[in-house]
């Protein structure tokens, strides 16, 4: 093993430092105890990092059409397009679509690029589908893009609200260290969870708040008029500090309880005991996610919490404080170079022309744009009408990520040219560039991320560039270089890039501007290879601080006359109501998972918790409509269709169907369900509304059902639904078609990629039933097992998967499907980290009454590893109470 190497996680806006060691026979992975984001704790994902090292369907290469080409072709190629798109066609048919995914170096310069010398604001990120209603929201309210609080805050709050944030599965860290705090602190903070599906969050909650989608800004909107109305305004502060709160509290007057339970469904003793919390207890943050940002009145939503903060004075204070917590790990970085299309760098308005002129001269380029150029979905749109003819995409999958994503796909087909710069060789997005170009993957590249807490940490190299492979901001240098615009970008590393964009943090600015890391101007490569996680501002000439660092601690805020605003926020619902027979689609992500899985689908691990793409659906809702657990539904509307499992929950609220965003056509037959997300966008910040969307739910009856394990996996699958996933020696498959199968033995070879002759089949067949069964072996060791019946396929799973991976296990032991008698079926996995199962919980709750999640974990390891599994623990609990009881 080498050294460990102190790096940080790729994966969510907690930003866990991460050690690793490494060598020839891989990688160890463990969370950094020293990282004040996470002090040791990694969730499963973080976890299983060294999984994801591998270089299987890495693009490693340059291609140009397809084929094989070298750097200098590739780059040459990529600057000649876009200066001659430009000559032909203007500055504005060009653009650049990046990520939250990249390091803070690799956004600067693609900012710089695009806007300071090429001269269009025409980048955008996918970071405007996850937090620009914060952005908007921010800057409306505090005049900046500000954060205000710390991590510490949700410890030493005494009441935490949780708005559209299922924290345990999206920023499992944070919620570790909420869980942490209350055990600690006696049940403090207390919890209130507000979302109209129960989560694994709901799990901590004190208060579960199942609100119609859409309806948050009605909440806030009553919660506004009844803390002035107990007398909670902070009059000091509110009179001294802030501007607008009579029109904000004219817009809220008429919210009474009635008028609130009638638009979010919520009862009113429920609403008076949420409003009550708010009202006794002073040290109170409010913590919102994508639930509130993904709306076409998310800026709204986030001023409606805001404006309950300013009220009380709950603001720039320990314990006390607005939120935002973000999806990406550099989302925020994002933000402070500039990377969306209405912004400068170093949190600079490109609508101010004092702002315009100071970068322009730091940067010397010969030309700035004067208005903000084209957001995420609008960029797309030009892309379809033919106004923008050449675009570069880095680090994201717009083809399944982007709402209406099927005319994303249109749209790139047709455009004239298009580059992709990504790590994995097989995207859906990367299936339709002219040009694609390899990057560096995690683990293979050095530079700085900033995580939700305004925390810059690093990212480090744990290898070697494998095959042609080079760092984003190298690329972009280079055919910056092309272009004829080489002295601006002659950087001799990160450190170079990172050294300018702290300058321009601290240009003319003398605590005018909330970002501000010039104490690194000056930073010495070694000192920038050795940079510690440090908090913003970090001002030249100041003492590094390990202290938490609040903003707005004196009142002071960053708008013209130094208070903050109240922005009134009339009610508006979703955009598009569901008609009769229709759902609202609510879309999210699952635990284990992550975007469009280009680097999660790789890690076996990842896919033992849930393996396939479902719909959740009321049981109610259900029986209406005809749907049954484990079946099949599928979700259309005029934009398209996905084909899901369905899973029946009381956790899902009648009306609505939830389903997950991250299955690609890598790994699913139909799952793509951002196809079926309109794209309406919140008018502020362009962020869609990718949890409102109407839609049609119908069942679905296949001929067959299967499931199936493999060595490899074809290409092409005779069936109408499928997925797949990654498992230790191969890959798990579930299957179901709508026509029968002629001929089960042909259809097993072609599955487990066999060709006629190979191997030999171990038949069970019962023409009763219309059930059949293989297992598939070649030179004594298994090469594929097949279970079919006529209805979801009764097989223990995780056992047959653990079977599979020994290689050499018994064909006819495999082909019963489940464990011998004498042996338990563990059940669907619960627990990755300790490959714990439901049913090894259940039982051990039985045999020795046990009452808590630590029991558990002593009693049978879950929870013990990284703890992502123990809200879902307490669930197999307190259903374990609800039958005792019953």
């Amino acid at each position: 093993m080498t050294q460990p190497t102190s790096t940080t996680c790729p994966y969510c806006g907690v930003g866990c430092g991460v050690r690793a060691e490494v060598s020839s026979e891989g990688a160890r992975i463990a969370g950094d105890k020293s990282h004040p984001a996470n002090f040791g704790r990694l969730c499963v994902k973080g976890s299983s990092l060294a999984q994801v090292l591998t270089l299987e369907e890495r693009l490693l290469h340059p291609r140009i059409g397809g084929a094989r080409a070298n750097w200098d072709e590739a780059l040459e190629t990529v600057a000649r397009t876009f200066s001659q798109t430009i000559a032909e066609h203007g500055r504005d048919s060009v653009a650049f679509y990046v990520s939250g995914q990249l390091l803070t170096e690799d956004y600067y310069v693609a900012n710089k690029l695009m806007k300071g010398f090429i001269g269009s604001a025409n980048i955008d990120t996918n970071s405007r589908l996850c937090m620009s209603s914060s952005v908007a929201g921010h800057k409306r309210a505090f005049g900046s893009d500000t954060v205000p609080g710390c991590y510490e805050d949700l410890e030493e709050a005494d009441l935490v609200v949780l708005v559209g944030s299922n924290l345990a599965w999206c920023h499992p860290i944070l919620f570790q260290r909420l869980a942490a705090a209350r055990q600690k602190r006696g049940g403090l903070p207390l919890v209130v969870n507000i979302d109209p599906r129960r989560t694994a969050t709901s799990e901590i909650a004190d208060l579960h708040l199942s609100l119609a989608p859409g309806s948050d800004v009605a909440l806030f909107l009553g919660l506004l008029r009844e803390l002035d109305r107990v007398g909670r305004r902070a009059k000091g502060f509110v009179g001294d500090h802030t501007n607008g709160v009579a029109e904000a509290l004219a817009v809220a007057r008429p919210w009474t309880l009635a008028k609130v339970s009638a638009e979010t469904g919520l009862a009113t003793h429920d609403l008076q005991k949420f409003y009550d919390l708010v009202i006794a207890n002073e040290k109170t943050v409010t913590v919102y996610s994508q639930g509130v940002n993904q709306s076409s009145a998310g800026t709204d939503k986030v001023n409606a919490i805001i404006n309950t903060h300013l009220l009380t004075g709950r603001i720039g204070k320990a314990g006390c404080g607005p939120f935002s917590v973000t999806g990406q790990p550099n989302a925020m970085g994002g933000r402070e170079v500039g990377g969306l299309a209405n912004m400068l760098a170093a949190h600079m308005d490109l609508d101010d022309p004092a702002h315009r002129a100071l970068v322009r001269n730091f940067w010397g380029a010969p030309r700035l744009p004067m208005q903000a150029g084209l957001k995420a979905v609008d960029l797309f749109r030009a892309i379809d009408d033919g106004r923008v003819k050449a675009v570069w995409i880095m680090a994201t999958n717009p083809v399944d990520s982007l709402p209406d994503a099927d005319s994303v796909r249109a749209a790139l087909k047709k455009c004239p040219f298009v580059v992709v710069s990504d790590v994995a060789e097989k995207t859906d997005t990367a299936a339709l560039a002219h040009v694609l170009l390899p990057a560096l993957a995690w683990g293979e590249k050095d530079g700085t991320v900033t995580n939700s807490e305004r925390r810059i940490s690093c990212q480090r190299a744990l290898r070697k560039a494998p095959g042609e492979a080079r760092a984003d901001w190298d690329i972009i240098c280079d055919v910056a270089r092309r272009m004829g615009f080489g002295e601006a970008f002659a950087y001799d590393g990160a450190a170079a890039i990172f050294r300018e964009h702290a300058a321009l943090s601290g240009a003319q600015n003398d605590g005018a501007r909330d970002f501000d890391i010039s104490a690194c101007a000056g930073l010495a490569d070694a000192d920038y290879d050795a940079l510690a996680p440090f908090q913003w501002p970090w001002r030249a000439g100041e003492a590094r601080s390990g202290a938490p660092r609040r903003f707005f601690t004196d009142g002071r805020f960053f708008t013209a006359d130094g208070r903050a605003r109240f922005v009134a926020t009339p009610f508006r619902g979703l955009a598009h109501k569901a008609g009769q027979g229709e759902f609202v689609l609510n879309t999210g992500r699952v635990r284990d998972q992550w975007h469009t899985m280009t680097r999660t689908g790789r890690a076996q691990q990842l896919s033992q918790h849930i393996a396939e793409p479902f719909a959740e659906l009321n049981p109610l809702d259900a029986a209406m409509f005809g749907v049954e657990h484990a079946g099949l539904v599928k979700l259309s509307n005029t934009r398209g269709s996905v084909l899901l499992r369905a899973q029946i929950t009381e956790r899902q609220r009648r009306g609505s169907v939830f389903a997950p965003i991250h299955w690609t056509d890598q790994f699913a037959s139909a799952a793509r369900v951002d196809a079926l997300v309109a794209p309406v966008v919140d008018a502020m910040s362009g962020q869609p509304e990718s949890k409102g969307t109407a839609v049609r739910v119908d069942p679905v009856d296949p001929a067959w059902f299967a499931f199936a394990l493999t060595r490899e996996t074809p290409d092409h699958f005779d069936c109408a639904y499928w997925a797949r996933a990654r498992i230790s020696g191969g890959w798990r498959i579930e299957l179901a078609g709508l026509d029968e199968v002629a001929d089960w033995d042909d259809f097993a070879r072609r599955l487990f990629c066999l060709d006629a002759g190979q191997g030999e089949l171990t038949v069970l067949c019962d023409a009763r039933t219309a059930a059949y069964r293989c297992v598939a072996t070649r030179g004594g060791k298994v090469s594929g097992a097949l279970f079919v019946a006529p209805g979801p396929v009764a097989v223990a799973r995780s056992w047959a998967c653990e079977q599979f991976a020994q290689g050499e296990v018994n064909p006819l032991a495999l082909l019963a499907g489940r464990p011998p008698r004498a042996c338990r079926d563990p059940g669907r996995k619960v627990c990755v980290c300790m490959n714990v199962g439901a049913n090894t919980i259940l039982d051990a709750i039985a045999a020795s009454n046990l009452s808590s999640a630590d029991a558990i974990s002593a009693a049978t390891g879950a929870g013990a590893g990284c703890g992502s599994c123990k809200p879902e623990i307490e669930r197999l609990l307190g259903q374990t109470r609800l039958a005792a009881a019953r």
